[in-house]
């Protein structure tokens, strides 16, 4: 008995298709992503003449915007509420109260939303409270310490 052996098929994989579909895959990528942030706020600093501290570890910044909202180290509330505001700040610190926070609010922002953010600091007993401002010869754009 005779067994015929069958022809050898030459495998070999066609690379076009694949780099049509990574390029493919590239540009839809490049499109979907957003390359700014949208949660920050913009803030126009107070004028105020002091000297300028450099940054510490372990700080919690509070930023209040010129509308009233409300952001804990960049992260933006979902309301201005006390509750809402104690609650974040509770999370960033872990229980850790001897932390600075550094409130950051807008030469427009209402002087209740600044006293509202003092307050859910004292009630959770953080003690080292600073408020972030802009030299008097600084430019508006520039930021101030």
């Amino acid at each position: 008995m005779r067994i015929r052996r069958r022809p050898r098929n030459d495998v070999s994989i066609e690379l076009a298709p694949l780099i049509d579909v990574v390029f493919l895959l590239l540009i839809f990528f490049m499109v979907s992503t957003t390359f700014i942030r949208e949660t920050e706020l913009e803030v126009e600093l107070p004028e105020a003449a002091a000297e300028v501290r450099e940054p510490e570890d372990h700080i919690v910044e509070l930023t209040i915007s010129a509308d009233g909202s409300y952001a804990v180290n960049n992260r933006l509330l979902v309301n201005n509420r006390l509750e809402t505001l104690m609650k974040a700040l509770r999370e960033v610190t872990a229980g850790d109260m001897g932390r600075r926070l550094v409130i950051t609010a807008d030469a427009d922002a209402r002087h209740q939303d600044v006293v509202t953010a003092m307050d859910a600091a004292g009630q959770l007993g953080m003690t080292q409270l600073s408020i972030t401002t802009r030299s008097p010869s600084a430019s508006p754009e520039s930021d101030g310490g």
